[in-house]
């Protein structure tokens, strides 16, 4: 075992790709770690741990070490370059001028893509049926022909947005595409960097199935979208990272439901950690927006806002518009890891529904069935004409704070369809029934 390790490791320092790693598998996961962190591997303990940087690793726990061969896409005007090393096999790549078109047959073994490098007039467009990575590495396109990132995989994704680059993607107008970063997937994101992204024809950001921000997450900014902001189906999980949002035709961060899923997380909207701004001016829109099933009416949407930050500005112009909806239950609080600050103003005044003639409030939080408030601090601000705090079919406290105002002209407070339960914590703000 301690001879082979050692190959593996003098083989990956003499590899010359963009960024030279390895990755250490065990019990079926893997830990990735770059050759300038670890130049050497040294062992302890009379050969039985192996020393990675800082990190001491029992060699018996090892599965394997493998290295890591990146694929390179590179921009730069309009062009680009695909770089494939040898030692992959599987990916073929077209390019025309700026836009790349990257094809992955293979199924056996978890590809990686780095992409680097700007163009006014780039694009890539993946294809592949295999989970695979791609690390955004100082990235700046904006296509003129369609999507700037189309990933065609429904496999999971990872997407690592590299420690200190800045990444930005924009797409073209008037196209048939479904966002300027489309995932057809399940994405999971990590890194401290960030990504910026303007959505000209739909959505900014769209991930087919479920989005999972871990800790590590840095910065994403949506700044324009002619739709919603970020789209997910299934369910979203934060953990950690920024999340800002301005600019929305539509809504802001809006999940689906899926009719079809079997997965144990569908319909649920997860936030553990992290902070989540969204400024909306959209007339009959959602900032934050929680979806039911169209037809599976076993499910329950669930929206836990266990920890974190969640800012919301409905400004002057988002008449009719909602600020935190739920088409099920919204639970505040009662997290793990910190108690969560959740901050609605709703500066809107009312919408007239064309088709119905049905006049709309703009409301801070909204709730099909129960908000429970089990911890943390929420605050909502009804400022509009006419505008209002919290509806719900039930409002319910064990723990935390709940201040609704409603200053506006003939602003209401707290507008519940059956009598609230207080359990402890505090809830102020004026009820109507």
């Amino acid at each position: 075992m301690r001879r082979t390790i050692i190959t593996l490791a003098l083989a990956v320092a003499a590899t010359a790709t963009w960024a030279q790693s390895f990755r250490l598998w065990q019990g079926g996961e893997s830990t990735r770690y770059d050759i300038a962190d670890a130049p050497t591997l040294p062992y302890t303990a009379a050969g039985q741990t192996l020393t990675i940087g800082s990190t001491a690793v029992s060699v018996a726990a090892i599965d394997s070490i493998t290295i890591v061969n990146p694929v390179t896409v590179t921009w730069s005007g309009t062009t680009a370059t695909v770089t494939i090393p040898a030692t992959v096999t599987g990916v073929t790549a077209t390019v025309s001028g700026g836009d790349v078109v990257i094809t992955n047959t293979n199924a056996w073994e978890e590809q990686e893509f780095v992409l680097r490098g700007t163009s006014t007039a780039g694009s890539l467009t993946y294809n592949g049926t295999y989970k695979c990575k791609f690390t955004l590495a100082g990235l700046s396109l904006t296509s003129t022909s369609g999507a700037a990132l189309d990933i065609q995989c429904g496999k999971r994704i990872d997407l690592i947005l590299a420690d200190g680059t800045t990444n930005s993607l924009t797409d073209a107008a008037g196209g048939t595409h479904k966002a300027a970063f489309n995932c057809q997937g399940h994405m999971e994101v990590s890194g401290s960097g960030t990504l910026t992204v303007a959505g000209n024809t739909a959505h900014a950001i769209r991930s087919n199935e479920y989005l999972f921000l871990k800790k590590s997450t840095g910065t994403i900014a949506v700044t324009k979208a002619a739709s919603d902001g970020i789209h997910v189906g299934e369910y979203f999980q934060m953990n950690g990272g920024t999340i800002t949002i301005a600019g929305t035709a539509k809504d802001g961060l809006q999940v689906e439901t899926d009719d079809d899923s079997d997965e144990t997380l569908n319909g649920q909207f997860i936030m553990n950690g992290g902070s989540i701004n969204v400024t909306l001016d959209a007339e009959d829109a959602k900032a934050i927006r929680l979806d039911a099933a169209d037809t599976n009416t076993d499910i329950t949407p669930e929206m836990q806002l266990l920890g974190g930050t969640v800012t919301v500005s409905l400004t002057s112009t988002a008449d009719g518009s909602k600020g935190i909806v739920s088409d099920g239950n919204i639970t505040i609080g009662a997290g793990t890891d910190s108690d969560p600050v959740v901050s609605v103003t709703a500066a809107g005044a009312t919408y007239t529904d064309p088709d119905t003639e049905e006049e709309n409030r703009c409301t801070g939080i909204k709730a099909d069935y129960t908000l429970l408030i089990a911890g943390g601090t929420t605050t909502v601000a009804a400022t509009g004409t006419k505008a209002r705090g919290v509806r719900a079919a039930t409002l319910r406290a064990t723990a935390g704070t709940l201040t609704v105002t409603n200053t506006g002209s003939k602003a209401q407070g707290i507008k519940l369809d059956n009598a609230f339960t207080s359990e402890g914590g505090t809830v102020s703000g004026t009820f109507k029934y």
